[in-house]
């Protein structure tokens, strides 16, 4: 009798053991799927990020560089409705606007891509970059008005450009990103021919 109350007490344990165990097992497989999609689909999206390599140091260079250099000749342009009467120069202002703010929209995306933040766009000083205009540039240019100020803004805007044709022709030379060299050769192309304008605009004031 005790043998057969023994061999059915351990029957019921092996056998509560085991249903514990199935219970678990299915459990586990019931959860498992959900949390591994989200947790393979966050690492496959880290990964992707993290093993993008189609740059180099030159591209991060153009990028960080050409954000604040264009956040100011934004900032450069919305002061002409403002100060200027000139109509050829209000117009040009807004195309250098409508041109490069989404230029920096995309430095921003592609740096983003690399696994690099924006740089600031505030900020006059303490960039060596060419073309950039100091403090005490742009607060003379805020101070002025009408002819003196379209002069001084055309002045100033030839110089930035050609800093940043300047940065753009490196880049074409010594970077490896697709996207960064094709956004060189826009700024390349459209600068030059604002420039060109620009020189006839101030020889004309």
């Amino acid at each position: 009798m005790f043998i057969t109350r023994t061999r059915i007490t351990s029957a019921i344990t092996v056998g509560t053991a085991a249903a514990a165990l199935v219970l678990a097992g299915c459990s586990d497989d019931d959860a498992t799927p959900g949390m591994d999609h989200g947790a393979s689909s966050t690492s496959a999206s880290a990964s992707a990020q993290a093993t993008r390599t189609d740059f180099n140091d030159a591209d991060l260079t153009f990028l960080q560089m050409m954000y604040p250099h264009h956040a100011q000749a934004v900032e450069m342009a919305k002061l002409v409705p403002s100060h200027s009467q000139n109509p050829q120069l209000r117009t040009l202002a807004a195309n250098v606007e409508q041109a490069q703010a989404p230029e920096m929209r995309q430095i921003t995306t592609l740096l983003q891509s690399f696994g690099k933040p924006a740089p600031a766009a505030g900020g006059h000083g303490g960039h060596a970059m060419p073309g950039m205009m100091s403090t005490d540039q742009m607060n003379a240019l805020q101070a002025a008005s009408g002819p003196d100020f379209d002069r001084q803004w055309l002045t100033m805007m030839i110089e930035h450009h050609t800093g940043a044709v300047a940065m753009a022709e490196t880049e074409l030379a010594d970077g490896t990103n697709a996207e960064s060299k094709a956004m060189a050769r826009s700024i390349i192309d459209s600068q030059r021919a604002e420039i060109d304008t620009m020189r006839g605009m101030l020889g004309q004031s």
